[in-house]
């Protein structure tokens, strides 16, 4: 058999095994069409993977990226890591659809410009997609405070009948054209008002399309438990399955509660499909939020519109140069972003090893100084917390980021590597694969990443230039839940 591409003897885990295979993997066009011992094919190119591991392309579910692949397509932050596919529209904002005349509220103003969110349909986002042909593949939720900024009178209240109902017909058209769920953000400002009433009727649009809804709680402190709860039942009233956007326990007096948030949400896995992302990293990002400025955590400023000068300074600092206090600092910085060091390491590793997790990002690729976590979390969780910490296994760690997201997110012959499944491919070196990026230095690549193939394209090979574009394939497809031709 003649194919374009043979990876030979890597090792391949296949979840539950925690062992691997040797094994080679034979490319076509865009699709693995043998694995195994590959001896009888030719191929144009061939690659010895002794000693690394070829792993399917990972998936990052918990993105913000839904700009940032029209922006910078090469997304080298993402691909560098491994990433082949990402899941945009994520707490409860979305490019698309969406179109307003003045400047995004908080927290949309994460995606970019209003010059930038131009898309009413998502079916206008798709070709604008498909003309700058990214090089990692997308997949979108329909953001909840998307659709409140188009026809909420006041994101402060609840909708009214009228605004749910123009709601819907947005979400409806969304999903007829390929959308894959619906997200929330209510911990932010301008969805806080709505009432569960809102969230349920929205939420039902998607069961016949069998969507799916992710949130990000409506408060991940003290309340926690409770704001599962809401979300179990909106998931539960509407028939779909559940996604819990980046799982913490957030806040001081919220530490060392991971067991429990966790027994939690395993006791109502029981009675409904639950699951839930979350990032190595025991700091969070947003927006800067008043309500989480308090003396015990430490707040780092990654942008400020009035104040660009105070950007990368610490808001005790800053707050200490203005003789303010931190919350009259903080208001004289918004709209800015923050980061939040606001967790504890070991509910960290708990939320990490937990069997149900997947492995989400959350980077903001806006940020002039963003979070490492938009550059490194892959590899951290392969490096730092599967081969140095111990905290999960390697092949744990993988079925996380491949196969278990696929599932979830309903993403066909993708997350494994198996004949007839489309050849996103990750080859790295268990021994040496780690993240660079660092709070001082956030826009640094992994080590240890070798080659990632899109699609069954060459699209990155460690060590080259990233300022390079002849090194990188554009073979990224905008993943449409009704097209079964992704």
């Amino acid at each position: 058999m003649y194919v374009d591409s043979i990876i030979r003897n890597a090792a391949v885990y296949q979840w539950p095994s925690e062992q691997p295979k040797i094994m080679d993997v034979a490319i076509n066009k865009d699709t693995i069409v043998a694995v195994g011992d590959c001896t009888q094919c030719q191929a144009q190119q061939s690659y010895d993977a002794t000693g690394l591991v070829l792993a399917p392309g990972f998936i990052d579910v918990h993105t913000h990226d839904d700009l940032e692949v029209l922006r910078s397509p090469h997304m080298i932050s993402k691909i560098s890591q491994g990433v082949t596919t990402v899941i945009a529209g994520n707490c409860g904002i979305s490019a698309a659809p969406y179109f307003q005349a003045h400047s995004p509220v908080d927290p949309i103003n994460l995606l970019g410009t209003k010059e930038q969110l131009n898309y009413p349909e998502l079916a206008d986002y798709q070709r604008a997609f498909e003309l700058a042909a990214p090089s990692v593949n997308l997949a979108m939720l329909v953001g909840h405070t998307s659709l409140r900024a188009q026809v909420v009178e006041d994101l402060s209240q609840p909708a009214s009948v009228g605004e749910i109902a123009q709601m819907k017909a947005l979400l409806m058209q969304a999903m007829e054209q390929g959308a894959l769920g619906l997200s929330s953000g209510l911990a932010y400002h301008n969805a806080k008002g709505a009432s569960a009433d809102e969230v349920n009727a929205l939420a039902k649009v998607i069961a016949p399309f069998d969507g799916i809804y992710t949130t990000h709680l409506r408060t991940e402190f003290r309340g926690i438990l409770g704001a599962m709860d809401e979300a179990f039942a909106t998931a539960q009233h509407a028939g779909v399955p559940l996604v819990i956007s980046h799982i913490k326990c957030a806040g001081k007096e919220n530490w060392g509660r991971a067991s429990q948030v966790l027994a939690h949400l395993e006791k109502q896995r029981q009675q409904q499909c639950i699951g839930c992302d979350c990032y190595p990293y025991a700091a969070s990002s947003s927006t800067l939020d008043l309500n989480q400025v308090t003396p015990e955590t430490e707040i780092f400023i990654t942008w400020s519109e009035p104040h660009p000068e105070m950007a990368q300074k610490n808001l005790h600092e800053i707050a200490s140069l203005w003789h303010v206090s931190l919350v009259d600092a903080a208001q004289k910085l918004q709209p800015a972003g923050a980061v939040y060091h606001c967790m504890l390491e070991d509910d960290v590793k708990q939320f990490l090893s937990y069997e149900h997790s997947m492995i989400g990002s959350d980077g903001l690729p806006c940020d002039p100084h963003p979070h490492p976590r938009l550059w490194g979390t892959f590899p951290r969780v392969l490096g730092h917390y599967s081969q140095g910490e111990q905290t999960l296994s390697l092949a744990l760690a993988i079925h996380k980021m491949t196969a278990l997201p696929a599932g979830q997110f309903k993403l066909e012959k993708r997350g494994q590597i198996k004949v007839g499944h489309f050849a996103d491919l990750v080859l790295f070196d268990p021994q040496t694969v780690r993240d660079q990026a660092t709070y001082s230095q956030p826009h640094l690549p992994a080590l240890g990443i070798e080659r990632v193939w899109v699609n069954g394209k060459l699209s990155y090979v460690g060590g080259a230039d990233p300022a390079s574009e002849v090194d990188y394939g554009r073979a990224g497809r905008f993943l449409n839940r009704i097209s079964k031709n992704n």
